[in-house]
């Protein structure tokens, strides 16, 4: 694993990034509405924010475009998150057998074959990319790992060639200018 980061460091460079970095204007980066106004499929990873604007009805209709046309891949980080808020979710409210049901419902129709998951070296260089981006935005100590499952997925879809579909864009921009081989579309 040593010779992972060494390679993994001299790739990303940590010691060149000292500055806060800065979100760029929405209108240099990719966009739902753009995506959707093009023709044919389009194959991509849904962020944890596409599955619950889904469930809740509030997904923006290009969203909703790029999820009719589309091929979804899904991120087993995501699914994990899923499953963190149906676990998280309190079982005497009126509408937890609904949202159990939901989301189960989702997990039962995910084919396998389109599940993907971090390996070993994409979870070492999602955290260091996670750890850059703490450091350069001041994150403090407790909000240090807040980052990496981000960083996680969105690094994960990149070596499938895949972007991400999310409602984060803030976050995903800011990964992606430490990353940028990934990519992103947002809502």
């Amino acid at each position: 694993m040593t010779s992972d980061l060494s390679r993994l460091v001299r790739r990303r460079k940590p010691e060149r990034r000292l500055r806060q970095l800065k979100p760029r204007d929405p209108a240099d980066l990719v966009s739902a509405e753009a995506i959707a106004a093009l023709d044919g499929p389009i194959a991509y990873v849904p962020d944890t924010t596409v599955y619950i604007h889904a469930a809740a009805g509030r997904l923006p209709p290009a969203a909703r475009e790029i999820q009719r046309r589309g091929l979804s891949w899904h991120c087993s980080v995501c699914l994990g998150e899923l499953a963190t808020g149906v676990g998280a979710h309190d079982p005497r409210r009126p509408d937890w057998t609904a949202t159990r049901d939901y989301f189960t419902g989702l997990f039962d129709a995910i084919p396998e074959t389109r599940v993907l998951t971090p390996d070993a070296e994409t979870w070492i260089d999602a955290s260091m990319v996670s750890g850059v981006l703490a450091r350069t935005q001041g994150l403090q100590r407790d909000q240090r790992k807040d980052p990496l499952n981000d960083a996680l997925i969105l690094l994960t879809a990149a070596r499938r060639g895949l972007p991400v579909l999310t409602a984060n864009r803030g976050e995903f921009d800011l990964l992606q200018q430490l990353a940028p081989e990934g990519r992103f579309i947002f809502y």
